[in-house]
């Protein structure tokens, strides 16, 4: 045995392949690297027997390319009675076996103490801290500062602001319209917010009319707007709050009408043309001395949320996965709020309202019944928004109402409602403050028997988009021809007593409440026949949108697309126009100096049914109690017998008339006097009447006791 021979002569190389089941080892040379094929022949085994021997087995394999072809000799030649084995050798062509890496073992993720910090370790990747509750708040904020209803009640409040002008420009001396009604209700928004800071229990007994009772009561108290009567104090006060509300009321009410629109179906240039159609269509232009008619903007947001919180749209139906009971809560208060302003038009909604009520809790079941597989429509916290909302308004309505039904009546309501119901070419026709129809309609507005409430055009522009929208609109056929019906319902009502006298229509509804609630003006519904005009309108914007984007994309390239899409804006532009007003802004008297020392009970002369609503608006320094007052036809006839009765004072007469009355003090204001049956009453010898006389400043005050 040689150095080179293995121990035991049977071991296996483990450097060799293992040899097929059934082969016999020979003794082979076996590559150590794949190569070419070798040219040379390797010599012949030597003879031997079927049995191998050591020699053979243990032959170190050639080195180089000429060993890998070595293969043993076959054949005769082999000798008589040997036995010829063949092995099978992996073919030089095959690729040589690939060993498996052992896998490194991961190194250690944290370094061993006292080792300085590693300085890679800035360069790694770390987790992105989730941000805290400041920084999601400020996110939010900001957020929603870009929000669309945020961007619409931006360009809201500008567009009042250019729309109204100049009720801005000298807002602590000028009214809009005239200075006897805003001069009026500048007096209620200053009773209400001071009476409700002082003594609460008195808000329904004002300082004017004295000593009448519940005198507040006399029209819409603008009670809702009590909270900026209790902002400042005085005349100046009193003006610039109702020249920023007047505003701000216009804001509102295109801000609600874009929202309704909206919720509704219609897109965001439908709702803005529908907007501006709603807040300053011209017939609203001869209602600018009423603050009470022009805060009509919680009728549209109201209805808005009551439709966003349960999940319905005029456009894709009812929808119970986008109910909320946040929204319809927040519907209910604001419908709270504006039958608050007053019942003039909080009457109408609140009958709007009991109807959509009705519909609702008798649609729910019938739904139910026939769709029972289906998610119910009002879960049980909406169920329950929609028991307690309800209920909460008919207790604050009946609550504001109750004085209201203690009101003396001024006169049997058929008379009234007949005398200011506007006849059918009213519709037609536009009031004087419109600059755009107020000059070319002022022939046949002469021919109209009270033409600050029969001038009702809602626009031109506005009856031609509603038009087509009956034939050309995103709303279904259906939902037109039912916009179509209310629209018809709502325009006879506003005839009152011109469509068959009114029998079957305006009296039976609201010919039995009694005055003070201000619905006898059947022409003051025209905000309802005006939002389903705008709706329909809003249905044909949006349509002509929605095909002229079509049109705009199958174009290659879409070159009509900027062009089509400012097209769209042209009704909006046209709107906009035809609500522009030529509003009369006269500037307010000052307020007499005695009027901030004098206290009452007391008379202010002189006394006329306009000049006694400029002298409340004196009162809102001290809201001393005095016998002045006017609103309407309320007390007109008690009025009528004061005015009567004091034409002559100072005189024996009048004097005990006014201590009847317990009036302790007169105030004659001489700059306001000239030309009334008191312009020289400053100047009679008042000795032998037992009063005394004391001149103060620009004024004369008589103390009769």
């Amino acid at each position: 045995m040689t150095a080179e021979q293995p121990k035991h002569p049977t071991a296996p190389d483990p450097s060799r392949p293992a040899a097929p089941p059934g082969a016999v080892a020979t003794s082979s040379a076996i590559p150590a690297q794949p190569g070419p094929p070798s040219q040379e022949k390797a010599p012949p085994p030597p003879a031997a027997s079927s049995a191998a021997g050591p020699t053979a087995s243990a032959a170190p394999p050639a080195a180089g390319p000429a060993a890998s072809a070595a293969t043993p000799a076959a054949g005769p030649a082999a000798g008589s009675g040997a036995t010829q084995t063949k092995v099978d050798l992996p073919k030089v062509d095959e690729a040589p076996q690939k060993t498996k890496k052992k896998h490194a073992e991961p190194l250690p993720s944290e370094r061993p103490p006292g080792t300085p910090p590693d300085p890679w370790k800035a360069f790694a990747t770390t987790s992105e801290r989730p941000p805290g509750r400041l920084r999601r708040g400020t996110r939010r904020f900001f957020r929603s500062l870009i929000h669309e209803y945020a961007l619409v009640t931006y360009a809201g409040i500008l567009l009042a602001v250019a729309l109204t002008w100049p009720t801005l420009r000298y807002p602590l001396h000028t009214l809009p319209q005239d200075v006897w009604d805003p001069s009026r209700q500048a007096w209620q928004i200053a009773w209400s917010g001071h009476i409700l800071l002082t003594d609460p229990a008195r808000l329904w007994q004002s300082n004017a009319f004295f000593p009448l009772t519940d005198t507040f009561a006399y029209g819409n108290s603008l009670l809702g707007y009590a909270p900026f009567g209790m902002i400042g104090d005085g005349p100046l006060a009193a003006i610039l709050r109702y020249n920023i509300l007047f505003v701000l009321a216009h804001a509102l009410l295109a801000i609600g009408g874009y929202a309704l629109v909206r919720q509704l179906g219609a897109g965001r240039t439908g709702a803005a043309v529908a907007a501006v159609a709603i807040a300053y269509a011209p017939w609203r232009l001869a209602q600018e001395g009423h603050l009470d008619i022009i805060s009509a903007g919680g009728i549209p947001l109201a209805l808005a949320m009551l439709a966003r919180g349960h999940g319905w749209s005029l456009r894709r139906g009812l929808r119970p996965a986008a109910r909320s009971a946040k929204w319809a809560a927040a519907g209910w208060l604001v419908a709270t709020w504006q039958v608050s302003l007053g019942f003039s038009l909080g009457g109408p909604f609140l009958i709007v309202l009991g109807l959509i009520l009705i519909v609702l809790f008798l649609g729910v079941p019938i739904r139910r019944l026939r769709r029972p597989a289906e998610r119910p429509v009002l879960g049980w916290r909406l169920m329950l928004t929609d028991t307690l909302g309800p209920l909460f308004l008919a207790a604050v309505s009946g609550l504001i109402a109750i004085p209201y039904f203690r009101v003396p009546d001024t006169g049997p309501a058929t008379t009234e409602i007949t005398f200011f119901s506007p006849p059918l070419r009213s519709l037609l026709i536009g009031p004087a403050e419109s600059r755009i129809w107020g000059a070319p309609h002022e022939v046949p507005r002469s021919s109209l028997g009270w033409p600050a409430e029969m001038g009702l055009l809602p626009g031109f522009v506005l009856y031609a988009l509603a038009l087509a929208g009956l034939a050309f609109s995103i709303w279904t056929l259906r939902q037109r021809l039912l916009l179509l019906a209310a629209l018809a319902v709502t325009i006879v009502l506003t005839l009152g007593t011109n469509f068959y006298e009114g029998r079957w229509t305006y009296l039976p509804v609201f010919g039995h409440l009694p005055a003070s609630l201000g619905l006898r003006i059947p022409g003051r519904l025209m905000i309802w026949a005006t939002l389903l005009l705008a709706i329909l309108a809003a249905g044909a914007v949006a349509e002509f949108v929605r095909r002229a984007e079509h049109l705009s994309e199958q174009r290659i390239p879409p070159w009509p697309g900027p062009w089509l899409r400012l097209a769209t804006f042209v009704p909006l532009m046209l709107v906009l126009v035809e609500g522009w007003n030529a509003t009369a802004h006269p500037v307010v008297p000052s307020q007499p100096t005695a009027m901030r020392t004098v206290s009452g009970p007391m008379l202010v002369l002189p006394t006329a049914a306009l000049t006694d609503q400029t002298v409340m608006l004196w009162s809102t320094t001290r809201f001393q109690p005095m016998v002045n007052g006017s609103n309407g036809g309320f007390a007109a006839t008690r009025q009528a017998e004061l005015r009567r009765n004091v034409e002559t004072f100072p005189d024996a007469a009048s004097i005990e008339y006014l201590r009847s009355l317990n009036i302790d003090r007169v105030l004659l204001l001489r700059s306001q006097s000239a030309g009334t049956p008191w312009e020289r009453a400053g100047d009679i010898p008042v000795d032998a009447l037992n009063i005394r006389r004391e001149d103060i400043d620009d004024a004369v005050l008589f103390h009769l006791r």
